[in-house]
């Protein structure tokens, strides 16, 4: 099975797909954990590598070629995966597609605790990656990441905490 997890920053997907994870033992991969080995690798901040995507189709290219590859692998080999990723709905050939949604002070409030900075910072920092990230999906892909119509469920985790997302999701993964 296929299971595809798309989210704006902070809306929890990545914990969500490790608490999925635990509870199934489906592999995860995530476009940000490859996101980031790419920078890493050439010495740049997220930030500045994040600026080097703006002008760079290679990168996300590169990122989005890896799903369909794992994608593509793991249903000839019969394993079960979870693709975390902002385009992985549109990447991969999923059997169930997830949105995972969030207000936007939710999200800030969670980038907050998780990398230490001030909330107009978070703020700043998300509402930036979302815009450049929107132009350029619809510029490489003529993606509109703003139209839910690609997922199969669409969750919103300021409602829920992120195991009572993870609950949902293995519910609607029993009857796909």
């Amino acid at each position: 099975m296929i299971i595809t997890l798309s989210g704006l920053p902070g809306s929890g997907t990545s914990t969500v797909a490790g608490i999925l994870s635990s509870c199934t033992g489906f592999e995860v991969v995530s476009a940000g954990d490859i996101f980031r080995m790419m920078a890493e690798e050439r010495g740049l901040t997220l930030e500045e590598f994040g600026e080097l995507a703006s002008s760079d189709p290679d990168i996300d290219q590169r990122i989005d070629r890896h799903q369909k590859e794992i994608a593509s692998d793991a249903t000839v080999a019969g394993r079960d995966v979870i693709i975390e990723g902002r385009l992985s709905a549109w990447m991969a050939e999923p059997d169930l597609a997830v949105l995972i949604t969030a207000p936007l002070d939710v999200r800030a409030k969670r980038v907050v605790r998780r990398e230490g900075i001030s909330v107009p910072d978070a703020t700043h920092q998300i509402t930036e990656r979302e815009t450049c990230e929107a132009r350029r999906y619809l510029e490489y892909y003529g993606i509109d990441v703003d139209d839910p119509g690609v997922y199969d469920l669409v969750i919103n985790s300021g409602k829920w905490d992120q195991r009572g997302v993870a609950r949902i999701i293995l519910t609607a993964m029993k009857v796909v």
